[in-house]
């Protein structure tokens, strides 16, 4: 505990780091309004439940060092962007049929739709995203002092947890307001499209980045 509170200012610039990188616009945020508007509170939540795991097992998985062994792997690295990148696709297409259908039904959530399938999609977008867990790999980083101890490290990664947990909840729960679901049903079209256009970009980027 002595350590901890010398390094403070180290862990809440990780803190800091990671609540910046969180509240972002991105794939994860774009799931959960697009899933929160479209399926209603329930499957928000489920959506940014799935993607707070996600971000877990990448959190867990950087401080038991998986990170170094993917740095010396780029194969790997190479097969989780290409799967990512075609998900991303996949979800534009998704995003992009919505918006040219005339169903305005909201908040009911999709013919056969399951909260399990909801849950998988989210865990899916995170865990396919191989820049997690370099994030988390940069968060550590930047947090950690010299000779950190377990206590340290699990202090840091808790503290994200809990941020990201927050967010990523506070997301589905305001965007599934009845405002933000009556300005979604007269701006249905323009958001669909819109969202379709940055998983496709966002995909595309994981695809052909180098």
């Amino acid at each position: 505990m002595h350590v901890i509170m010398e390094n403070l200012p180290q862990v809440f610039s990780a803190y800091l780091v990671y609540l910046v990188a969180v509240i972002s616009p991105g794939p994860a945020t774009m799931a959960i309004a697009s899933t929160s508007l479209g399926q209603g509170r329930r499957h928000g939540f489920t959506m940014a439940a799935g993607i707070f795991c996600g971000s877990m097992t990448w959190a867990l998985a950087a401080s038991a060092g998986l990170a170094t062994v993917l740095t010396h792997y780029a194969h790997a690295v190479t097969v989780m962007r290409i799967i990512g990148g075609l998900y991303l696709l996949y979800l534009a297409w998704r995003a992009f049929r919505s918006a040219a259908s005339k169903n305005d039904s909201i908040g009911q959530g999709p013919t056969g739709a399951s909260h399990g399938r909801t849950f998988l999609r989210g865990y899916a977008i995170h865990l396919t995203n191989p820049k997690a867990i370099f994030a988390w790999l940069a968060i550590l980083s930047l947090g950690l002092p010299a000779g950190a101890t377990g206590v340290t490290v699990a202090v840091i990664v808790a503290g994200c947890l809990v941020t990201g947990f927050t967010v990523f909840m506070g997301y589905a729960w305001l965007l599934s307001l009845p405002g933000a679901l009556r300005a979604y049903r007269s701006a249905r079209r323009y958001i669909e499209g819109t969202l379709a256009v940055l998983f496709a970009a966002a995909g595309t980027k994981l695809l052909f980045q180098q």
